[in-house]
């Protein structure tokens, strides 16, 4: 499958995105999704994850109750809403797919096989 993350910007401080991540191929709707996202000069960082049907979550601490991930897989796609950002929320966000048959909600890169090629997400305060 392949991902193509969509939908960053600069934004100010407070303010609202959604990003998008396309996926090409009939089997995206087996696929659990995840958002990451990198932070100059720090690791890639787990944001939140959403099973094949969408019924099952996970978030990171630092974005519960702001950021919402949902997807369509009637049109191949996996959203992520970001509500109240703030200046730490500036990274590059990257959609990734697990293939497994269970859903882990996993924050480990490792456990994605799949990976797009990000958008940038600019805060300004």
């Amino acid at each position: 499958v392949q991902l193509q993350a969509s939908g960053g910007g600069l934004v100010q401080a407070g303010g609202s995105l959604r990003l998008s991540c396309a996926a090409s191929g009939r089997t995206f709707s087996t696929y659990h999704m995840a958002w990451f996202r990198q932070a100059p000069g720090k690791e890639r960082e787990f944001v939140a994850a959403i099973n094949w049907s969408g019924g099952s979550t996970n978030y990171a601490d630092s974005v519960k109750g702001r950021f919402t991930i949902s997807r369509d897989n009637a049109k191949n796609l996996v959203y992520l809403q970001s509500n109240s950002l703030n200046s730490e929320d500036t990274a590059v966000y990257y959609c990734a797919a697990d293939p497994s048959t269970w859903y882990r909600g996993s924050s480990y890169e490792r456990d994605y096989l799949y990976w797009g090629q990000g958008t940038q997400v600019t805060v300004s305060s």
